[in-house]
């Protein structure tokens, strides 16, 4: 299990502290500090069941220079939006945990790390 965290974040903060309270075994990536590439955005992104723009913090200074709010949302721009996210991670919607079974989920809630959980076993 592997958790993409941003350490000043309060819901990633919550986050690993429920992951610590359960005993889990997971890596911590702080990955404003070792963004991911356009390949490892679209694996993740293959095992949310998401497209970019459903991860997309667009209220992100960075997003609102970018103007990304306007941004077609279709597969043919598809690629547009994982290279910014690439580019600008303080864009990533966060906290993503990739569970061992294969899945991953924005576990922005407390219920959501727990299911996040499970899956891990």
């Amino acid at each position: 299990m592997e958790i993409w965290v941003n350490p000043a974040c309060s819901k990633c903060r919550s986050a690993v502290r429920l992951l610590d309270e359960a005993g889990a075994e997971y890596t911590v990536r702080r990955y404003l500090d070792d963004p991911p590439s356009p390949a490892e955005l679209r694996r993740v992104l293959d095992r949310l069941g998401l497209e970019p723009w459903d991860i997309t913090r667009l209220r992100e200074p960075q997003a609102v220079e970018l103007q990304m709010k306007s941004w077609p949302r279709e597969a043919a721009e598809r690629e547009r939006w994982i290279e910014a996210l690439s580019a600008h991670p303080k864009l990533i919607q966060r906290p993503i945990i990739t569970a061992d079974d294969g899945t991953a989920s924005v576990a922005r809630s407390d219920e959501a790390v727990r299911e996040a959980l499970g899956r891990g076993d």
